[in-house]
């Protein structure tokens, strides 16, 4: 079973890029004496795992611990606080949104110019970052600078909610990832393994860049969320993939063309196990494989992605029944590949 209480403390934590450390102490505090670890200079958190047995085959597993978010740019002399995105957010999604800002989490929201003061087909169009402002209740740009700065990271307020069935909140992208590693960790592994949580993939794949340099994997296993898009206004053959239909298997996105045989492997195991799985059905997005599987000779490389609706907005939505297809999954493709299958 899925331990809800750690995922939950994982997706409320906040971590937008650049600004990971309080996911990372979480993890580290979860993992703590069960393997090795250290913090690069990135702030990649590198754990090295051992197995009853050395590893046939090197095996890096890997998950980004940063979400979407914000960061101030300019205060305005009436102490309201121009920001920019950090990681692709859907503009659509920010307006009126409640938002907290910097160490201290001070609560502001999101605003832009009134309804009643747009003219013409104003009303219509989505605003740019430059036209929207946060507001934190300053009267002057002193007062606002006293709590917030320049540089401040920006965080998207939710709520996390569980139901029988399904799983709602900010930053499942991709501390499910996370959190699957971290049963890993606190696993009896058949095999030695390690496991990067990398920092900015949300702004270039970065984290994942120098992680896999300094590991040096012969293969890697990326843990992600994905794109599902299984709602009405979109026709059936674009919608990624779906909700409840398993573990979901990439076979090709903007960044990486998956390994053959281990796609085959995975379908292949999954059907043995008796867990749900399916293919991504879109050439879209792209993930931490598309910096791993080229790094120094090449790295042979699979990903297994949550399906979830509404990424990189305040609220994401997914299945219960995935997450434990998915870590079953994930468990025993680690054993599989670091143990000289493939």
């Amino acid at each position: 079973m899925i331990n809800v209480p750690l995922l939950k403390r994982l997706c409320m934590a906040n971590g937008i890029s650049g600004d990971e450390g309080a996911v990372r102490e979480l993890i580290i505090e979860e993992i703590k004496g069960y393997a090795d670890y250290k913090i690069d200079a990135l702030g990649n958190l590198l754990v090295h795992k051992k197995g009853k047995k050395p590893a046939q085959n090197r095996l890096m597993l890997s998950a980004h611990m940063d979400e979407v978010g914000m960061m101030v740019t300019d205060v305005t002399a009436g102490g309201f606080l121009k920001f920019d995105e950090v990681g692709g957010i859907d503009r659509r999604v920010l307006i009126g949104k409640q938002v907290t800002v910097g160490k201290n989490n001070v609560p502001g929201v999101i605003g832009i110019k009134p309804i009643h003061l747009c003219k013409g087909e104003e009303h219509k169009t989505i605003p740019e970052y430059s036209e929207m402002t946060i507001d934190i209740g300053a009267d002057s740009a002193e007062q606002a600078m006293e709590v917030v700065g320049v540089g401040d990271s920006v965080q998207l307020v939710s709520e996390f909610i569980e139901t029988e069935t399904h799983l709602n909140a900010k930053a499942i992208d991709d501390r499910f990832g996370c959190y699957v590693m971290i049963e890993l960790i606190k696993s009896d592994l058949e095999y030695d393994a390690d496991f990067a949580f990398v920092v900015q993939e949300e702004v270039g794949l970065r984290g994942s860049k120098t992680a896999a340099y300094t590991l040096d994997p012969a293969f890697a296993l990326v843990l992600e969320t994905t794109t599902s898009a299984e709602i009405p206004e979109i026709e059936p053959q674009k919608q990624v993939c779906t909700l409840g239909d398993g573990a979901v298997i990439s076979v090709m996105d903007r960044r990486t063309i998956y390994d053959k045989e281990l796609v085959r492997c995975a379908m292949e195991t999954a059907q043995a196990l008796g867990v749900k799985a399916q293919y991504k059905r879109a050439v879209a997005g792209g993930n931490d494989a598309g910096a791993i599987h080229q790094s120094r000779g090449g790295v042979r490389t699979l990903a297994i992605s949550l399906a979830c609706r509404y990424l990189h907005a305040p609220s994401t939505v997914a299945s219960k029944a995935d997450c434990e297809s998915m870590l079953a999954l994930a468990r025993a493709m680690c054993e599989k590949i670091a143990g000289g299958d493939l």
